[in-house]
């Protein structure tokens, strides 16, 4: 192999590729457990598991490119944005897996704690935090669970032409909202909304859930961004969803 290249890397975890090989290596391995059943049991395209030996994941490179990355335009065509619905739905029609998820009182603590602290250290004008945070109030509606992938950011979807050949980084899967993953999957990304609905089944989306999410997960977000080396207030990341939800 040429070289290592670090793919992501923070206190929590990092991520490394050697040639067709990614290398996860998580300081929690109840995380790596989680991610390693979530994908034996997902009914939809997933990497390869190659060895599991804790706190070292391997896995195979999936073919294809992320769906898009947040901040940035998609180069995805709108059949490919369809098509990751489509398979979102098959997952969250499938049997429900043993453990849970996040809940809904631990998103509300969340929720309540990043907003104090926003608001505590000047880090966003009090208008934006306020009318946000009311906004997110919607996505803490009880909801039926569905198996839900629990971090379905769009660099975690990748794509062949309009087909998806896989859905990376499982470990935050469990039984949640399947409003929440829709949320996920679009943050950053208003302009295909309509494409992943299509996809999905508008039957079942409620959009003002969704949108709620976005608030709700911008504002918890911050603080860990932060913290990790992150910036969100790049163009089109988490501070701006928040301002383009006035």
């Amino acid at each position: 192999m040429d070289e290592v290249e670090v793919v992501v890397a923070h206190q929590e975890r990092a991520t490394l590729r050697v040639g067709d090989v990614f290398l996860k290596v998580d300081a929690d391995p109840a995380r790596t457990e989680v991610e390693v059943e979530a994908m034996t049991l997902a009914p939809v395209p997933t990497p390869a598991v190659l060895w599991c030996r804790p706190p070292v994941l391997a896995l195979a490179a999936l073919p294809g490119v992320a769906l898009g990355r947040l901040g940035k335009p998609s180069a995805a065509s709108a059949a490919a944005w369809a098509a990751a619905g489509a398979v979102l739905r098959v997952l969250h029609d499938a049997p429900l897996p043993a453990w849970s998820g996040a809940g809904l009182d631990e998103k509300a603590a969340s929720l309540d704690a990043e907003c104090t602290w926003l608001l505590t250290n000047d880090v966003l004008p009090a208008d934006l935090v306020t009318r946000n945070r009311e906004l997110a109030e919607v996505a803490l509606r009880p909801c039926t669970p569905v198996f839900m992938h629990g971090d379905l950011q769009v660099a975690h979807v990748f794509v062949q032409g309009d087909e998806v050949t896989g859905i990376l980084d499982w470990s935050e899967a469990g039984r949640g909202s399947a409003m929440y993953d829709l949320s996920s999957l679009t943050l950053g990304h208003p302009e295909h909304v309509a494409d992943v609905v299509a996809g999905y089944g508008a039957d079942a989306v409620d959009l003002d859930v969704v949108r709620a999410w976005w608030s709700l997960r911008s504002l918890t977000a911050i603080r860990w961004l932060v913290e990790h080396g992150f910036d969100p207030a790049a163009p089109g990341c988490e501070i701006d969803v928040l301002k383009a939800q006035l």
